[in-house]
């Protein structure tokens, strides 16, 4: 503290810690050393090796005597002011998180302590870095446990954190601590490797930067050069990702030239470096990367590139100045973008690189968290499960939401939840940091106003689906329901015909609205009995011919049907609820009838339609007449089944035929390889009539090669 803070400041730090000592005084950690020694060494990093100032010592040093609850908040505020209070109050909401060691959930909670942090201090973060990083320097003294636990968390959240921030000293002490009780074999192999290779590492790069060095000082450039060993981590990550042994990996080492130049000259002195490197050794075009010329979009300015030696040994070499060393170096250039962190910039992310910078204009003084915009990451909160699963929800998502986050049938059974010992409805907001049990019952359905309830696309879309699959079943059984009563009244009707009378007397939006009213008892069934009666007495008005939809025919349809009984059906018609049948595919010209279904209105067939048969047999008062005006126009689709040699050009003239000699559009054609040097399929033709269908079928067979051609009646 003497190096860095004034007398005040340090007055204060040191009654911390007298506090400290004297409310923990007694209690020891696993090895038996005095519990206080952890407050006081991540205290020394939150100073020395974050640059963090008075209030966060302060908070560091008294967060385990808050949190265990022998200094109150107040009392703390009282003596320090409400800054220490607030940053202890965010490192106590981390610190009561109980992580899972899943890869899928590292994610939620590293954006859950960003989150925490933007809520109450922005310090808390780095302090709660500082605090882990200490843990993890200890951790031989505690269980094995808790040291495989701790050595996960630190790898897949903490060290991610770290380098999102820039603090890349600590991001890779995170990893290559947690590789050494989650990997301690390869771990250690990889480490003794590199102790016994160092000093023949060392004069390999003494070696090949005499040259460079050489020429550099005939130049004049005023420069340094630093080398650094990659982490054990990068090695073993990089062993892993290639699926190669350690001698294999060839660029354990990079060596970065750095010069002090003035900024008008940068450009040109980086590139004439880079000549003299490539005066003695040959680079890799595909290694290069210009990042002086047109920096990233991060700010990150330098000159990369990966050269040969003679012997055949790769060595990457990067180039900058000492400026553009220091912004690198600072983290807000991002250089955790090409190592491979995956982030956009946006959230979080671009918190987290915001704090980095104003932590190092502003080390320890009280502006840095107003400076902070808080609401980053306000867009979403984290919310956990009783056994400790983290969800990322929308802010205002409710209780409802969460069920379904869970499950769906966790969801369609919610009737509430229980949240910090108080039953809550299904409607309540859910918080950042909430322990959520949900309460379910069998007997709980979902409804329709659900939807208003809840703010996930996820839920909204479970609660369409649980709705719909509860109105198929109520269909289900309302049917069911009525055919047994129809049976068991002897009643001389179909079930079809009984749901043509009984929509339009109820007047349901059809079938299915009919069956859900029976199912849920809101159509008497006793009622049921005797609207079919009074149907088949002929009293039941308007229901005596629900076959004859003749409120439904046009004007002109009407005179005709008055004069020979049957419908006149073509494409001008209007008011007339039909459709023409897909298993025959009627078409102008062809002899035709119609048949009434259930909910379809009129479906129109082929006379010789594969179905006709018994659809006259089965149901002969549903049969209706039908002709094709004899003026009509109208365009319909036909369909042509071709069979032909395999020979150059057979498709060619067969489309030739059809649209140049005929002029009929082709709508769409399917044809592939058969047996025996054959290609065969369909032809979709848009003709006007049943005649014109004919001439195309005459005009393929007419074409040398072609087998077979003939009109398909039914798909």
């Amino acid at each position: 503290m003497e190096q860095y803070f004034d007398e005040e400041s340090m007055s204060l730090s040191i009654k911390a810690l007298r506090i400290a000592e004297k409310a923990l005084d007694g209690m020891t950690r696993y090895d038996g050393t005095p519990l206080v020694e952890h407050s006081v060494k991540t205290a020394e990093i939150v100073i020395a090796e974050i640059g963090l100032g008075r209030n966060s010592t302060i908070a560091t040093l008294l967060h385990d005597v808050e949190r265990m609850g022998l200094v109150s908040g107040d009392e703390i505020a009282e003596q320090f002011g409400n800054t220490p209070r607030t940053i202890i109050e965010g490192m106590s909401r981390i610190s009561s998180v109980k992580t899972k060691v899943s890869q899928n959930q590292a994610e939620n909670f590293r954006d859950l302590i960003v989150s925490y942090s933007t809520e109450s201090d922005p310090r808390v973060i780095l302090i709660k870095l500082a605090d882990r990083l200490e843990v993890m320097r200890a951790l031989d003294i505690f269980p094995e446990e808790k040291r495989i636990k701790k050595s996960w968390e630190s790898m897949n959240i903490y060290a991610q954190i770290a380098h999102k921030l820039g603090l890349y000293s600590i991001k890779g002490e995170f990893e290559d601590l947690a590789l050494k009780y989650l990997e301690p074999t390869e771990y250690n192999e990889i480490k003794d490797k590199l102790a016994r290779t160092a000093s023949e590492r060392d004069k390999f790069i003494k070696e090949f930067l005499h040259p460079i060095e050489e020429k550099m000082k005939q130049s004049g450039f005023d420069y340094h050069i630093k080398s650094r060993t990659k982490s054990i981590y990068s090695i073993w990550r990089k062993m892993k990702k290639q699926n190669v042994p350690f001698e294999e990996v060839f660029d354990i080492f990079a060596i970065r030239v750095i010069l002090d130049c003035e900024l008008s000259k940068e450009k040109m002195f980086c590139w004439a470096v880079y000549s003299i490197v490539t005066d003695f050794y040959t680079p890799n075009p595909d290694r290069m990367r210009d990042w002086i010329s047109i920096p990233k979009s991060s700010g990150y300015e330098s000159l990369h590139t990966t050269v040969v030696t003679k012997s055949g040994r790769w060595v990457e070499i990067q180039i900058r100045t000492e400026r553009m060393d220091e912004v690198a170096e600072r983290g807000i250039a991002a250089h955790w973008r090409y190592k491979g962190v995956n982030q956009g910039g946006t959230g979080s992310s671009a918190w987290l690189a915001n704090l980095r910078e104003l932590m190092e204009e502003n080390q320890g003084k009280e502006s840095l968290s107003k400076k902070l915009n808080p609401n980053v990451t306000n867009e979403e909160i984290f919310v956990f499960t009783p056994t400790g699963d983290l969800r990322k929800m929308r802010e205002g998502a409710t209780v409802l939401d969460f069920a379904f986050d869970i499950h769906t049938n966790v969801g369609a059974s919610c009737i509430g939840a229980q949240i910090k010992g108080r039953i809550v409805p299904i409607k309540e907001k859910l918080r950042n940091g909430d322990i959520v049990k949900i309460i379910t019952a069998k007997n709980q359905k979902p409804k329709s106003d659900w939807l208003n309830i809840v703010t996930s696309t996820k839920a909204r879309n479970k609660i369409k689906q649980c709705l719909r699959e509860e109105q198929t079943k109520l269909a289900r059984l309302g049917r069911e329901e009525l055919e047994r009563k129809i049976k068991n009244w002897k009643l001389a009707i179909t079930i079809d015909d009984a749901v043509v009378v009984l929509v339009k007397y109820y007047k349901t939006k059809g079938g299915m609205d009919l069956y859900g009213r029976i199912a849920t008892e809101k159509i008497d069934i006793g009622e049921i009995k005797d609207v079919i009666t009074r149907h088949l007495n002929n009293e039941l008005f308007e229901a005596q011919q629900p076959a004859k939809p003749q409120a439904a025919i046009s004007e002109p349809a009407k005179k005709q049907e008055q004069e020979n009984d049957a419908l006149i059906i073509d494409e001008k018609i209007r008011g007339i609820d039909y459709k023409f049948a897909k298993c025959c595919n009627p078409i102008m010209g062809d002899k035709i009838f119609g048949f009434t279904t259930i909910n379809s209105g009129i479906t129109i067939h082929r006379t010789d339609c594969p179905n006709a048969k018994r659809l006259r047999e089965l149901y002969p008062y549903r049969v209706i007449d039908a002709k094709w005006r004899e003026q009509a126009q109208g365009k319909f689709i036909a369909s042509i089944r071709v069979v032909a040699e395999d020979s150059p050009g057979m498709v060619n003239r067969i489309t030739e035929a059809i649209s140049e000699d005929l002029k009929i559009n082709i709508r769409s054609m399917n044809i592939s390889p058969l047996r025996e040097g054959r290609i065969g399929g369909t032809i979709n033709i848009e003709v006007p009539s049943s005649s014109m269908a004919e001439a195309a079928v005459f005009t393929i067979l007419r074409i040398k090669g072609v087998d077979k051609a003939h009109r398909i009646t039914n798909n």
